[in-house]
């Protein structure tokens, strides 16, 4: 099972783990990825995120596709919000479940890391002093 999803609603962790829990599964590992109040050494006041939706959507399935092969994950969920975002909201929500917990963490951390470097979902930055893009490729 994979679910995807990219949202300007709020992310439920509990929805996002309810859909990898099943009776076959004994690792369970979910990654919440939170807007953090500081980066650099500067204070940041928000976040706003913006998504070729269309590309996005098509990458992440893809990457929890590929997850869930090479681990044998029996389960991944992957949830991305999109617009501006506050301190403390949760960004990004990762679950994965497998027999065994080995396999989940491995997931889980490849597609965080695979979202990160293939999705095209940007990041911009506001500070007290100004804002700019995060990871923004020319």
């Amino acid at each position: 099972m994979i679910e995807i999803k990219l949202s300007d609603q709020s992310l439920s962790i509990d929805k996002a783990y309810a859909t990898v829990q099943d009776p076959t599964c004994g690792g369970i590992v979910l990654f919440i990825g939170t807007i953090r109040n500081h980066n650099k050494g500067k204070t940041v006041t928000h976040l706003d995120f913006e998504s070729y939706a269309p590309m996005a959507l098509k990458e992440m399935n893809r990457i929890a596709e590929k997850a869930k092969t090479e681990h044998k994950l029996h389960a991944v969920t992957l949830h991305h919000r999109v617009g501006e975002l506050t301190i403390g909201d949760i960004a990004v929500i990762i679950a994965v479940s497998s027999h065994h917990r080995k396999a989940a963490f491995a997931g889980c951390e490849q597609v965080i890391d695979e979202l990160k470097e293939h999705v095209p979902i940007w990041k911009k930055e506001f500070l007290e002093d100004g804002s700019y893009w995060v990871n923004a490729r020319p």
